[in-house]
């Protein structure tokens, strides 16, 4: 972590944090860890932007826009998809991490996962907890080591 650390400081990095409003009593707890390790890592506010959207479909498209900018080294995607009763679920997840990784690719820049697709609220909330395991935490850490590898 200390070359990451003075990776980070070196080279100014600007995070775009696209979260989805929808399941947020999730992506809040997730968004919170997140923000949490960047700071913990030497990121000040002014290197942090955060932008809500409705669901977890509409991030890649937000994603794609934040990560074109000049000034963004990064983009993490935060939200939650919880399996229902119909398809809806496999459609959602699905376009969700597809489009995600097609931004990345498309940018040349990293573009972090971090929705959650789980079968039950439970599964979400135990990657979400507020104490010990949060995915929000380990998609901020994974923004920070892609940001200093592609820079390398």
């Amino acid at each position: 972590m200390a070359t990451l650390k003075k990776s980070i400081k070196k080279n100014k990095a600007r995070i775009a944090i696209v979260a989805s409003s929808f399941n947020d009593f999730i992506t809040k707890r997730l968004l919170n860890a997140c923000l949490v390790e960047l700071h913990r890592q030497g990121l000040g506010e002014g290197q942090i932007t955060t932008v809500w959207v409705p669901g977890s479909f509409e991030i890649p498209l937000t994603a794609l826009r934040l990560a074109q900018r000049k000034d963004i080294d990064a983009v993490i995607c935060l939200g939650a998809v919880i399996r229902g009763e119909t398809y809806h679920f496999e459609v959602v997840s699905n376009e969700c991490a597809r489009g995600i990784m097609e931004v990345g690719l498309l940018t040349a820049k990293p573009v972090i996962m971090g929705v959650l697709t789980t079968d039950t609220v439970g599964q979400a909330q135990a990657r979400a907890g507020e104490k010990g395991n949060n995915k929000g935490r380990d998609v901020a850490i994974a923004a920070l080591e892609m940001i200093a590898l592609l820079k390398a």
